[in-house]
């Protein structure tokens, strides 16, 4: 049998190839055994010691071997030491955990070569910026809502206030045909009983009004009023839109209203009439030992949530860190009034290190023995504040042991304050 003669002279056949490995000088002879076709058939199953290269020389994988061997200690001398894989691969994390970006791991690439085009390479960049300033000029141009020119003078003999409303200029168009239908709304705050409101100017971004228009009110009450100018766009059909609105909280901004003196004003965007809701004036004081002290001083001009006209009002104060609430403390409740008084003390203890990460919630509330308690507004105090709320809390923590007493503005209560039991 053809397998029994190849088992039996495998053998004196194994013998030849490490003879011709070992000796040079065979090398001669193994070119004559190689004509052999039973011992070429052995050979091929020999020197096939690689699955990638089948058909290479053992010698000449050797030496490539051998050369390979000596390029990558060349490589480590130049290099940090080697390490296994799973150290490597956790060295490619550290940029993305640790921003390391310059780990070195020994096996560079060569870098990528620009592929050049005809118009030259896109910056990306350049096009993002771009986009970022059109979109800041398209929300600057959407809360242009043009200037509005209006003169006071106080009559003391008739003891009235005279707002005489001049002219709008750069009105945004509301209509179809790029024009607009403004009027003027007049409120004398905090009073919304009396409103007046100017004629409507057809087709037109810059209405001349020239209207005077009367409040009566004592001149000592003048400090506690606001003038609230709402400018719309007359419908025929549908609702009038809101093009935006003025509040001059300070008459006497300009003069003490014995002459008439001119004002101009931006228009500011809104959608809808701002509603007054009151305001409450409280005082904070911070002690080095960790001691807040809130005192709830007065309420003013509160909106009246009764049928009677009037309110029930008290204060909630709520101790907030990073939007959660911690404690909460109350005042009394003072029956049948906007204008309560209170002169009450709540105090909390912050350590100074937390100091940066806690805030207050002011909540004017309106009590009802019947049904649940009303939120009639709320103001804020702390770094996270806006406006008078992180002024009022930095002046608190740069004078420290001193009482410092504000008027806030009550506000709507946004939904992520909304009380889900305002009993409490």
């Amino acid at each position: 049998t053809p397998w029994r003669s190849k088992e039996a002279s495998s053998p004196s056949s194994a013998n030849v190839l490490p003879e011709a490995l070992q000796s040079p000088s065979s090398r001669g002879n193994m070119a004559d055994k190689l004509k052999d076709p039973h011992t070429l058939g052995f050979l091929e199953a020999a020197v096939k010691i690689s699955h990638t290269s089948p058909d290479i020389p053992a010698e000449v994988q050797m030496s490539v071997k051998e050369h390979i061997m000596r390029h990558t200690r060349l490589q480590r001398q130049t290099t940090e030491p080697a390490s296994s894989t799973r150290h490597t691969s956790f060295k490619r994390h550290l940029p993305r955990q640790m921003h390391v970006s310059s780990v070195d791991y020994g096996n560079e690439l060569p870098p990528e070569a620009e592929q050049p085009t005809s118009i030259g390479r896109i910056k990306p960049e350049l096009y993002k910026q771009k986009s970022v300033d059109g979109d800041d000029a398209k929300s600057e141009a959407a809360k242009s809502c043009g200037k509005i020119n209006f003169s006071l003078r106080y009559d003391y003999e008739s003891e009235t206030l005279i707002v005489r409303i001049l002219k709008a200029f750069d009105l945004p168009a509301k209509d179809f045909c790029g024009s607009s239908d403004p009027y003027v709304k007049i409120y004398l705050l905090p009073d919304r009983k009396c409103k007046l409101q100017t004629r409507v100017h057809r087709k037109t971004l810059n209405p001349t009004f020239d209207e005077n228009f009367h409040f009566p009110v004592p001149y000592e009450e003048l400090a506690d009023r606001k003038l609230h100018l709402s400018v719309f766009d007359f419908d025929r059909f549908s609702r009038h839109d809101m093009i935006g609105e003025v509040i001059l909280d300070n008459l006497f901004e300009a003069s003490d209203l014995s002459r008439e003196t001119s004002i101009w004003k931006d228009i500011q965007y809104a959608t809808s009439e701002s509603v007054d809701l009151g305001e409450i004036m409280f005082s904070l004081c911070y002690l080095p030992t960790g001691r807040l002290t809130l005192t709830v001083i007065k309420a003013g001009n509160l909106k009246a949530m009764d049928i009677t006209g009037y309110s029930d009002p008290y204060v909630k104060v709520s101790l907030l860190c990073d939007g959660r609430r911690l404690k909460k403390k109350k005042t009394t409740i003072k029956k049948n009034t906007l204008n309560p008084t209170y002169n009450e003390a709540i105090i909390f203890d912050i350590p100074p290190e937390n100091m940066d990460q806690v805030s207050l919630l002011i909540s004017v509330m309106d009590y009802d023995r019947v049904g649940h308690n009303e939120i009639i507004g709320v103001c804020s105090v702390g770094i996270s504040a806006e406006g008078l709320g992180r002024d009022h809390w930095n002046e608190m923590l740069a004078y420290p042991r001193k009482p410092i007493a504000h008027w806030h503005s009550l506000v709507e209560v946004k939904k992520s304050f909304k009380e889900g039991n305002p009993r409490l």
